[in-house]
C-alpha cells in the first residue's frame, strides 16, 4: 500500500519529511485543532504560538455551511474546494492532518474523512496528534509561511452524509447500524451535554463507542487487532453498513476511522448528530436514563 493511501502515518516519518523540506504543493501538514468552547482554548491562537514546521491552520468552524444553525455542517463542494486550494492543496497533494489535543487526536479524523467524502483520497492522520510529536522529540516552531493558491476539484460522495431524515427511517428499516463516539454517561443521559439547552441520551438503537476508547494513553491509535475486538464488544458488524454520530460530528469521525482501519472505508456521518436529533426528535426518540436532569 502507497503513503498516499494509508490512513495513519507515524511522527518520524512526517519527521523525515519535514527535514527532507517535502513539505510544499505534494505535501501539506494542516493543524485541525478544534476544542469544545468550555475548554477555553484558543486553537488558532496556539497555532501561532506553536506548530509542526511548514504546517498551515485548517478551521472547521470557517470550512463548513455558514447558512446552518448547527455546528461546522459540511460546506457545498465549491466551499471546500476554495478553502482548501487557498491552503495550497490540489488534487495531487497527499495532506497529513493533526490536532494538539491532549487526547492525541480529536478533531483531525473530521478533516481526514471532510478530505475523503470531498474525493480526495491521499490523507493521513499523524498518529497521536501533536501530543506524541512532541513527546518523541520532533520539533515545533511558530514559524509560518503562507502556502501559494492553487485549485482544487471537489466530488461530494452523498452516500456517505446521512440526514435527519435518514436516521429516523432507518429506526424502522434498520439498513445500517448507528455508533455514537460520545462519552458513555452523555450516551445514557447520566451526564451533561456541553451545549446549552441540549439533554445527554442517545438515538434508539445505537451502540455506544466513545471515541476516547479507540486510542491508547500516548495518544496512539490503537492497532487494527485491538479495534476490531472493541468494534466486536460493542455488537457492530463490520460487514453491514454502519453510520456514525456524536454531539456535532467531529468526534463520529474516530469511529469512520477505526473502521476504515479494520477494513471498512466506508462509514457515513450523520452530520447534524445529537445536536439536531434532541432538537427534532419526538420525545420518545431520545432514549435516556436522566430525562430532565440535565436541561
Amino acid at each position: 500500500m502507497s503513503l498516499h493511501t494509508r490512513a495513519l502515518v507515524a511522527a518520524k516519518w512526517l519527521a523525515d519529511a519535514v527535514k527532507s523540506k517535502q513539505v510544499g504543493p505534494s505535501l501539506r501538514v494542516l493543524d485541525t485543532s478544534w476544542y469544545l468552547p468550555k475548554l477555553k482554548r484558543n486553537a488558532r491562537k496556539e497555532f501561532k504560538h506553536r506548530h509542526i514546521p511548514g504546517a498551515v491552520f485548517f478551521d472547521i468552524d470557517q470550512c463548513c455551511d455558514k447558512t446552518s444553525p448547527l455546528d461546522h455542517m459540511l460546506p457545498t463542494e465549491r466551499e471546500f474546494a476554495d478553502y482548501v486550494g487557498n491552503l495550497g492543496i490540489s488534487n495531487d497533494t497527499h495532506v497529513v492532518v493533526y490536532d494538539a489535543s491532549d487526547f492525541g487526536s480529536f478533531s483531525s479524523p473530521r478533516v481526514w474523512w471532510m478530505f475523503r467524502v470531498f474525493g480526495h483520497s491521499s490523507v493521513s492522520v499523524l498518529n497521536g496528534g501533536l501530543k506524541n510529536w512532541v513527546q518523541e522529540g520532533h520539533a515545533v516552531t511558530s514559524e509560518y509561511s503562507k502556502p501559494e493558491p492553487t485549485d482544487f476539484r471537489a466530488t461530494l460522495n452523498r452516500s456517505w452524509v446521512k440526514t435527519y431524515e435518514d436516521i429516523l427511517h432507518n429506526l424502522e428499516a434498520k439498513e445500517f447500524q448507528v455508533v455514537d463516539a460520545r462519552p458513555a454517561g452523555r450516551f445514557c443521559g447520566t451526564e451533561p451535554e456541553p451545549r446549552d439547552n441540549t439533554e445527554p441520551g442517545h438515538i434508539p438503537g445505537s451502540s455506544n463507542m466513545p471515541f476516547t476508547s479507540f486510542l491508547a494513553p500516548s495518544g496512539l491509535t490503537l492497532p487494527p487487532g485491538e479495534l476490531k475486538e472493541l468494534f466486536s464488544k460493542a455488537g457492530v458488524d463490520l460487514g453491514r453498513p454502519l453510520c456514525v454520530s456524536c454531539g456535532s460530528g467531529v468526534t463520529a469521525c474516530h469511529v469512520a476511522l477505526a473502521a476504515h482501519l479494520c477494513g471498512h472505508p466506508g462509514a457515513s456521518v450523520y452530520d447534524g448528530a445529537w445536536s439536531e436529533w434532541y432538537t427534532r426528535a419526538v420525545p420518545e426518540n431520545v432514549i435516556s436514563v436522566g430525562r430532565g436532569k440535565h436541561v
